[in-house]
């Protein structure tokens, strides 16, 4: 890691650069934009970046999961600059070229699930979920699906009926696309039911039965069960053992398709490739996006084989596996098996979560920690008793450690999310620890 001491304590923040181009920003972009601080990247390196002002921060977001090798890693850029000096586009869905085919080999490989599968290449991950979507339908002739409250799939009309994580992401949308029915999702440090595990026997798969399945759903109507491994924007909510277990069971009891949107989770982040794994269940559809190229646009909708059975032209896309995205998650793949990146992001999670755990006996602010492997939440409550969400707290946190060169972000109605790149060494862990401490520390001290 290149650097050394990060900055002090600024009170002039933004810079003067960086105040011109929020100024311009304004002016030239769309307010839906959630900008989360007054931060204007220059230029990163691993786990580190500076503002256009000469700043150095550590990031503890990587892009909301995305650089997964962590920003400008050498073998990445690389392939990034060969593939471009050679073609940069040719339809996709049109033409064969041997980086997607090879690419989708590699992702079928990876994927949970013995039987054979099949990839379809998206730019995104809301553009996987919608796939995703259109394929459950179209494979089981049902109109309805489950998704979860908390539950983030993307924007676009059909992720958007899906997600169902804040009211301001489909406020003034309507209608959405019908048949969607959202149930409650496994929380324990905040059940839907008042219950306890494991004395609840996972009471919220039961209910979707027993309750969902019949008096407002026919289970046989049900084409697919959307849901996330770990839940993201809703929270970094880390479900019980045995939940997915239970939850695929009833779905192959009523023939339903069990879509895991690894979309946040998956490439390793969590200590095994995919985050599903944790829990021994094997999709039927996986959707993979963000960490998938280390920031260059791409996603992926992976199936079993059999169910593939859409006929040629039923889905499409122009940019959709574009081969320098294409090279850029090839190179993602071979330097997180090279460097051994899946097993670091287990070491370095625990390190994360000791700290954290740490922090929680000191700090009553911190009502819950969990989290596998780089994917930790710390939730921030007024009164553990309670467990009353303190947002403004957060917010106060994320600023507070802005200003003394740490970048994080917020999830769920009061949780800071972590999520580094899987490069991230300890000494980096370390650091970021302490300064996140002091800006808590400062933050309760004001509030």
């Amino acid at each position: 890691m290149s650097g050394s001491k990060l900055i002090d304590l600024r009170t002039e923040v933004p810079g003067p650069k960086a105040q011109a181009y929020i100024e311009r920003d304004r002016e030239a972009v769309s307010p839906s934009y959630t900008r989360a601080y007054p931060f204007v990247m220059a230029r990163g390196e691993g786990s580190l970046a500076w503002d256009v002002d000469g700043n150095r921060y550590i990031d503890l977001n990587a892009g909301i999961a995305v650089t997964a090798t962590g920003h400008a890693h050498p073998k990445v850029v690389k392939a990034i600059q060969e593939q471009a000096a050679k073609f940069i586009h040719m339809a996709g869905t049109d033409f064969y070229y041997a980086a997607q085919i090879e690419l989708a080999e590699k992702l079928n490989s990876l994927v949970p699930g013995e039987e054979p599968k099949q990839l379809f290449f998206t730019n995104s991950g809301t553009e996987a979920v919608e796939a995703a979507l259109k394929l459950a339908r179209y494979h089981s002739g049902r109109a309805y699906v489950l998704a979860f409250l908390g539950a983030f799939h993307g924007r676009s009309m059909g992720a958007l009926s899906l997600t169902a994580s804040k009211v301001v992401q489909r406020r003034g949308f309507a209608p959405l696309v019908p048949g969607v029915t959202h149930v409650p999702y496994a929380n324990c440090y905040r059940c839907a039911y008042n219950l306890e595990y494991p004395s609840c026997e996972l009471y919220c798969v039961d209910y979707i039965d027993k309750t969902i399945f019949e008096q407002l759903v026919p289970g046989d109507e049900v084409a697919a069960i959307f849901v996330e491994p770990i839940q993201g924007e809703g929270g970094y909510v880390v479900p019980p053992p045995g939940y997915h277990a239970r939850l695929k069971e009833l779905a192959e009891r009523w023939g339903i398709l069990f879509v895991a949107d690894e979309i946040q989770m998956g490439m390793g982040r969590t200590g095994k490739w995919f985050s599903i794994e944790h829990w021994g269940v094997a999709p039927d559809i996986t959707l993979i996006a963000k960490g998938i190229a280390s920031g260059m646009p791409l996603g992926a909708m992976v199936a079993r084989k059999e169910l593939m059975n859409w006929p040629f032209g039923a889905h499409g896309t122009t940019f959709g596996g574009n081969p320098v995205s294409c090279v850029a998650a090839a190179a993602t793949i071979e330097v997180i098996e090279e460097e051994g990146l899946v097993e670091n992001a287990a070491r370095m999670g625990d390190r994360l979560l000791s700290a954290v755990r740490n922090m929680q006996a000191k700090y009553a602010t911190i009502g819950d920690v969990r989290g596998r492997g780089l994917v930790i939440g710390v939730e921030l409550v007024k009164d553990r008793e309670t467990k009353e969400p303190a947002t403004e707290l957060r917010e106060m946190v994320i600023e507070k450690a802005f200003r003394k060169g740490l970048l994080l972000l917020g999830c769920g109605p009061s949780s800071i999310r972590l999520t580094p790149a899987l490069t991230i060494d300890a000494a980096t862990v370390d650091e970021g620890m302490a300064i996140f401490e002091e800006a808590l520390s400062e933050a309760r001290d004001a509030g």
